[in-house]
């Protein structure tokens, strides 16, 4: 059976850190399978953790209304979700549900902000991994509006 940190280890959000550092995160970290169809994260509900997608599905939804859930983006097996754990007042801002069963690492919010208090070389470390994802998901973002945007308006005529 696997420790926590060697299954940290294995996940593409903390390639390359340092194994002290895992090692010290891994005391956070606990195994965690969900049900298809069942809530991981609900918006405006305490974001206390973060997780990684070990195997299966999770689609992140907002509510619309008039039109009720609304896929955002599926994340799959090697990917992360959740970084509202890192910044005030800690809440979803959007819905997360397992399309399949899930299995995942699921690390504690409050935990993993006082281990980086105590160890600020880590906690930059992980701040720049979480930058790169939200920065990675932002770019996918803009690119699902311009194609739903150029498919509500008639192109520019650029000659006249």
């Amino acid at each position: 059976m696997k420790g926590m940190a060697q299954l940290l280890h294995e996940h593409p959000f903390f390639a390359g850190m340092q194994e002290k550092h895992l090692d010290f995160i891994a005391g956070c970290g606990e195994n965690h399978i969900y049900n298809t169809g069942e809530y991981i994260a609900r918006e405006n509900e305490p974001a206390d953790h973060f997780f990684l997608i070990r195997d299966g599905q999770v689609a992140v939804e907002c509510f619309v209304p008039n039109y009720g859930a609304l896929c955002l983006q599926t994340l799959h097996d090697g990917e992360i979700f959740g970084w509202s754990w890192l910044f005030p007042p800690y809440m979803w801002t959007f819905d997360a549900r397992a399309e399949d069963e899930v299995h995942a690492i699921r690390l504690d919010g409050k935990c993993l902000r006082e281990k980086c208090e105590t160890d600020p070389a880590m906690g930059y470390e992980l701040m720049k991994r979480f930058a790169r994802i939200v920065t990675q998901r932002l770019r996918a973002t803009r690119m699902q509006l311009m194609d739903v945007y150029s498919l509500q308006r008639p192109p520019l005529d650029r000659g006249q």
